[in-house]
């Protein structure tokens, strides 16, 4: 029931982010160089890899969840807000500080860091 809980709470995150990344689209290629020919010829392997990787972040926020007794969509909700904005955020910025990408790409990526941790976290606590 658990691995279910991660599952569904991995799909909300990666649906947060489809259209997330749909509605900055043209902003997130400018900044990242990006042309639709090439996001195309990349095939689904982001895609895949994404998924995988929400599959981790959920996992390991649920175990978190449970130790730390968070069992609320309210107390979800936070956390995850939390951890996007106090732990993935600040990270990707420094990544991102280090390798001079531009600015309007650190907010959009840091964004979507921030509302996917909260959206996985508020799915966790509803399930």
């Amino acid at each position: 029931m658990e691995f279910l809980n991660v599952l569904i709470a991995a799909i909300a995150g990666f649906a947060f982010g489809a259209v997330w990344y749909m509605s900055l689209a043209k902003p997130w290629k400018a900044a990242t160089g990006m042309t639709d020919e090439a996001m195309q010829g990349a095939g689904a392997k982001p895609y895949i890899i994404s998924f995988i990787a929400l599959l981790f972040v959920a996992g390991m926020m649920r175990h978190m969840f449970a130790l730390a007794g968070i069992d609320s969509a309210g107390k979800g909700l936070v956390a995850g807000l939390g951890l996007g904005l106090f732990i993935a955020a600040p990270w990707i910025a420094t990544n991102y500080a280090y390798s001079m990408r531009p600015r309007v790409l650190t907010l959009i990526d840091c964004g979507y860091a921030v509302g996917g941790c909260t959206v996985i976290g508020l799915v966790l606590t509803l399930i």
